[in-house]
């Protein structure tokens, strides 16, 4: 049996980057970014779903799909047969019960590594990806009862994702005690990544050759995925249609909200999540207005 181990983030935090340098560990060459997959499914996709039913999701209520999806992950892991023993799915939800009750992530699952981002930067980064103020990325950011796909009336390839606020999310993935969660902050990740990626690979049972690593990091650099993106476009990229709209792998960097922030914008961060910023190692700009 395949056993899922959960890529868990709220958006914006390097989940793709670490999807990129899994499938460079797993594949013998450089990958293509537009059949990226560490897995056959991700959490958040409707099709899996629908295949092993044979059901169309969007007929049901995301309640009535919510309280599905347990056993429909259970099931997706018990039928991947022969092959990997670890599945890396992407998952945007935070780690919260169905409406009966059951953890919706914690059946047939054996792990979770969970990417976590300075939310200064990750303001600036949705910002940019969703073509919304920095203001309004601070709003999304601070609002508990955030979500994707949340009013999509089942239009969507995806089903409704509960995210909380950043902090929200974070927490309910560190405080439960169903699956183990490994910390991965993406400002480590960027400043040493073969150590990292290494640490995460072994928490999860993997162990890897060092020269595997390397070259997975490599071809997986920011400066390679710019190029195949201007290369070949990139379907993850928010209205990949649109020549204007901005690149997904847009700059990498650490710390881009020192000069991108106001210090009222800073503020409005650091009084919403500075409890949750501190205990993942974040220094506030401005500790002492946050109690």
């Amino acid at each position: 049996m395949t056993t899922p181990v959960w890529l868990a983030s709220y958006p914006k935090p390097g989940n793709t980057w670490l999807r990129v340098l899994l499938a460079n560990l797993m594949q013998a060459g450089p990958i293509d970014l537009n059949t990226l997959q560490t897995a056959d499914w991700t959490a958040g996709g409707r099709a899996p779903f629908d295949d092993l039913l044979l059901i169309a999701s969007t007929l049901l209520t995301p309640d009535e799909a919510d309280a599905l999806r347990p056993s429909v992950y259970a099931a997706l892991a018990e039928s991947a047969g022969a092959g990997p023993t670890t599945a890396f799915v992407k998952v945007h939800d935070a780690y919260l019960p169905t409406p009966m009750g059951e953890a919706m992530l914690a059946r047939g699952a054996r792990a979770a590594i969970l990417i976590v981002r300075d939310p200064r930067d990750v303001t600036a980064s949705m910002a940019h990806h969703s073509r919304v103020t920095l203001d309004q990325a601070i709003a999304i950011l601070n609002d508990p009862a955030g979500g994707i796909c949340l009013d999509d009336n089942g239009v969507s390839l995806q089903f409704r994702q509960r995210l909380l606020d950043w902090s929200g999310h974070a927490a309910s993935w560190l405080n439960q005690r169903d699956l183990p969660v490994h910390l991965v902050r993406y400002e480590d990740l960027l400043a040493d990544t073969v150590a990292v990626f290494t640490e995460a690979l072994a928490f999860v049972g993997e162990t890897v050759d060092r020269a595997r690593v390397e070259q997975a990091v490599e071809r997986s650099s920011f400066a390679a995925l710019q190029a195949r993106e201007r290369a070949a476009g990139f379907r993850e990229r928010a209205w990949p249609g649109d020549p204007s709209a901005a690149p997904f792998f847009r700059k990498g960097l650490a710390g881009e909200w020192r000069t991108t922030l106001t210090r009222d914008q800073l503020l409005c961060i650091e009084r919403a999540h500075g409890p949750m910023m501190r205990r993942l190692g974040y220094v506030l700009a401005h500790a002492d207005s946050v109690a």
